[in-house]
C-alpha cells in the first residue's frame, strides 16, 4: 500500500508522533488490522481497546464510505483499521484477548 504522510486529518499531529518510524526516519507501513460495521460501533469499540494497548491507529473508509459518514454519521460500507505492521500481532492479540500481561481476576 502506498500511504503518504497525510493519511487522516491528525497528520500531521498526534498521529504522526505517536506512530513508528523505521531506521531511515521512514514511518513504518501501515497494516490493515480489521474491517468493521459503525452500526454496531465495532469500530469504537476496536478503538478504543487499541488505544488502551497504546497502538496507534487510523481509519480508512471504502469506496464512497467517508461521504456517508460526513453526510449521516455513519458509514454503510462499514470502515478499515490500520496500525503499523510492526505492531499488528500485538493489535491482533489484544482483539483476541491473548495478551501476554492477561492477570487473573
Amino acid at each position: 500500500m502506498d500511504f503518504e504522510p497525510g493519511w487522516g486529518r491528525d497528520l500531521p499531529g498526534k498521529l504522526a508522533d505517536k506512530w513508528p518510524r523505521r531506521a531511515d526516519g521512514e514511518f513504518v507501513t501501515p497494516a490493515k488490522l480489521i474491517s468493521c460495521t459503525q452500526l454496531d460501533m465495532g469500530d469504537a469499540i476496536v478503538e478504543s481497546l487499541l488505544d488502551a494497548g497504546e497502538i496507534p491507529h487510523f481509519k480508512r473508509y471504502p469506496h464512497y464510505g467517508g461521504f456517508g459518514n460526513l453526510m449521516l454519521g455513519m458509514s454503510a460500507e462499514g470502515v478499515d483499521i490500520f496500525v503499523p505492521e510492526t505492531m499488528l500481532e500485538d493489535a491482533r492479540n489484544l482483539l483476541e484477548g491473548d495478551a501476554d500481561n492477561d492477570e487473573e481476576l
